[in-house]
């Protein structure tokens, strides 16, 4: 009988791809997602071998001038994924840590889609944003995760401008976003280095890459941030800037999502080196914030000032990238260090919590269509340790269809106190992502 409903998923998925690549293919000769219309280029220009969201040398310097190369004006995007994720031992992994339910195991659905009002606003302003539906967004009355719920998701508003001599350049800006790290460049950002996005609410979607060591920020949803930075050369970066609760103002920049009551200064910086020689790129740099927001752990009102904690994150990342029709070769790494002090009238946590978060990922791609790659994660308190693989196909530039694995060494979240092993959270999951 599973034999027979997996067969029918299956058949199902396929039949989902084959629909979505109709439209795309009667669709994509005529018109492109916001930024390939603006700048009449593919999706290759700014994408590492198409692979959005990884931005190629070209991609970086139409983000950091402010999305507005090109003539054309906003436009909007859309963007869906659908996929499949199935634990290995699922009864074990269950009962170790009661995961969301229903837990939907192996199941093909529908489970995110976003809208995007991107692109060139004048000579000096662009913007990227971005509205999301999550399926799985909220819990019902009976605790399970069946309630669709719509928010802002990562939102990029800049002013850039440039300073050309003959031998010399500068591209500056300032950035309102609404989290640390989406104003960055490269892919070894926080908000960047991810595979798939996807909904945290079916249950199955645990143990997936999307939910593993990405280095944090210490916020527990979005902010208000106003950021400034420099690019000298095309080889200096700096950005630094600092944040607040979205509200009032703000708050389009956190619809639906937590408020995030900051106080204090909660700045963030960032500083990195980049050279770019033939087909070859590097990018070696530094990060930093320092957060302090309402503990989630202890009670009070917003006005007790021993209700904040304050988390830290310091990290050093590295990226290289070789580019030559029809190769595609990226190397990233970030090794972060994050200290939370937690509040004075935390009962629970008294004192501070650090651990350093070590994330690689390799991937190769062939003729913008064909890909793998191999990420590894690790957490030194040896509460996570494992890997993730994936290969993927891209027989459009607006579809991608993937399957991955990620399986695991370490998780004490259903090794302690129980009888589960790490490896019975092993998760293979299939998708398919497009973008119009």
């Amino acid at each position: 009988m599973r034999q027979v409903v997996l067969w029918s998923q299956i058949r199902g998925f396929f039949k989902l791809l084959v629909c979505c690549s109709a439209i795309v293919y009667q669709t994509c000769s005529f018109a492109l997602p916001s930024f390939a219309n603006q700048t009449g280029q593919n999706c290759m220009a700014c994408h590492a071998g198409g692979q959005y969201p990884e931005l190629t040398p070209y991609g970086r310097l139409f983000k950091l001038t402010g999305y507005t190369l090109g003539e054309k004006t906003l436009s909007v995007s859309v963007m869906g994924v659908a996929g499949a994720s199935k634990v290995k031992n699922i009864d074990a992994v269950n009962n170790a840590s009661a995961l969301n339910t229903p837990l939907k195991n192996g199941t093909l659905d529908f489970e995110t889609g976003s809208v995007f009002l991107a692109g060139k606003i004048s000579d000096n302003v662009g913007a990227f944003t971005q509205l999301t539906y999550d399926k799985f967004g909220a819990t019902d009355a009976n605790g399970n995760y069946t309630v669709g719920t719509t928010g802002a998701d990562s939102m990029d508003i800049r002013y850039a401008d440039q300073i050309v001599t003959p031998s010399r350049n500068l591209i500056y800006g300032v950035s309102l976003n609404n989290k640390p790290s989406v104003s960055d460049p490269w892919n070894t950002s926080a908000a960047w280095m991810q595979y798939v996005p996807q909904t945290a609410g079916k249950g199955a979607n645990t143990y997936t890459d999307a939910t593993t060591a990405y280095p944090s920020n210490g916020l527990t949803g979005l902010a208000a941030g106003l950021t400034a930075y420099a690019f000298w050369d095309k080889t200096y970066y700096a950005e630094l800037g600092f944040y607040k609760t979205a509200n009032n103002l703000f708050s389009i920049l956190n619809t639906g999502n937590d408020p995030n009551y900051l106080t204090s200064t909660n700045p963030y910086w960032r500083l990195a080196y980049n050279k770019e020689w033939g087909a070859d790129n590097l990018m070696v740099g530094i990060s930093g914030t320092n957060m302090h927001y309402l503990d989630p752990n202890a009670t009070g009102v917003v006005s007790d000032p021993n209700n904040y904690l304050s988390a830290q994150l310091k990290g050093v990342d590295a990226q290289y990238q070789y580019l030559l029709d029809p190769h595609t070769v990226t190397f990233q790494g970030a090794f972060q260090k994050q200290t939370t002090n937690y509040a004075l009238n935390n009962t629970t946590n008294t004192s501070p919590s650090v651990v350093d978060v070590l994330r690689l990922k390799g991937s190769y791609i062939y003729q913008a269509k064909y890909g793998a790659s191999a990420a590894y994660f690790n957490y030194s308190d040896g509460s996570l340790q494992g890997g993730t693989y994936e290969v993927f196909y891209m027989p459009l530039q607006n579809l991608r269809v993937g399957l991955q694995y990620t399986a695991y060494s370490k998780l004490t979240a259903i090794t302690s106190g129980s009888l589960a092993l790490a490896s019975d959270a092993n998760t293979l999951r299939l998708y398919v992502w497009v973008a119009y």
